[in-house]
């Protein structure tokens, strides 16, 4: 099954929502974050995530995650990024139910990554929350 078209107004509505679903300690301690979204991540930024033709990239944090801002000497001058992509989150859901809790999951994914969290520690939590 495809999944319908979704303007930008929708999509950027619905990562609004996930953000609200969310729990709030993942939403208030967020420091100097922009949350996008776009269509497909960018050739850069696939071959910057060494993501193969065969992956797809439902989303991503660019930025000094916050577990390496004191070591760094972060001033905040510019913020972090997080782009959720609506093509790919589209191609690998069926419905209009799982492509809105996939936008949420990736949104959570990405905001893990901003607290510092790698993706062996979120594939953790993300299997425990399943359960």
């Amino acid at each position: 099954m495809t999944m319908r078209e979704v303007t930008d107004e929708e999509f950027d509505l619905l990562i609004q929502r996930a953000l609200a679903e969310l729990p709030d300690e993942y939403i208030k301690n967020l420091d100097n974050v922009a949350i996008t979204y776009a269509d497909d991540p960018s050739e850069e930024q696939l071959v910057r995530n060494h993501v193969r033709h065969d992956q797809l990239l439902l989303g991503l944090y660019e930025g000094l995650p916050q577990t390496s801002r004191f070591s760094s000497g972060y001033s905040g001058v510019l913020p972090d990024k997080i782009t959720i992509f609506k093509n790919p989150i589209r191609y690998v859901t069926h419905d209009d139910e799982s492509f809105f809790e996939q936008i949420k999951r990736t949104a959570w994914h990405e905001i893990a990554h901003h607290y510092g969290l790698g993706h062996d520690r979120i594939h953790v939590i993300e299997r425990h929350k399943a359960r």
